[in-house]
């Protein structure tokens, strides 16, 4: 019987680990998913990443974190938690605090290839405005972005 409770107890820990996991993400998990959404767009094409985007595939939305793309003049082109920003052309709209983030995107795009950009944005899981870090990645001629709420 204590080896049983000792073996509930690992998944236990195991599961509530991943649970942290999943709803906490770090700036690596950012980073890392903006890269497998890039090898993967570098291996099928723009076209392919956009449909696996916006159908919400799991490989790219792992509960707050998601994968964006937005080509060079800011249109959204691929979102899997707001559809309705698909098609729309948002960067002279300011986060809470005015600061004009997506400008600051295609900036760091531009100029670095990759980044961070801070900012303020709507937190799903809360529906809160909350401090978000986004990690840019430029891939040809689109943006692909994936970002973390600060704690």
């Amino acid at each position: 019987m204590n080896r049983f409770r000792h073996t509930v107890l690992l998944i236990a820990a195991a599961s509530v680990c991943s649970f942290a996991f999943a709803n906490e993400p770090s700036e690596k998990d950012a980073i890392a998913l903006v890269e497998k959404g890039a090898a993967f767009m570098k291996a099928k094409g723009k076209e392919e990443m956009i449909k696996q985007i916006n159908a919400k595939d799991p490989e790219y939305v792992q509960g707050p974190l998601y994968l964006v793309m937005r080509d060079n003049k800011g249109v959204v082109l691929a979102n899997p938690v707001n559809p309705a920003m698909v098609g729309k052309d948002l960067l002279d709209v300011p986060d809470v605090d005015g600061k004009l983030f997506r400008r600051e995107i295609l900036d760091v795009a531009k100029t670095k290839g990759k980044g961070w950009v801070d900012y303020k944005f709507k937190n799903p899981a809360s529906g809160k405005v909350e401090a978000k870090t986004s990690y840019i990645y430029k891939v040809g001629d689109v943006t692909l972005e994936a970002g973390i709420y600060k704690k």
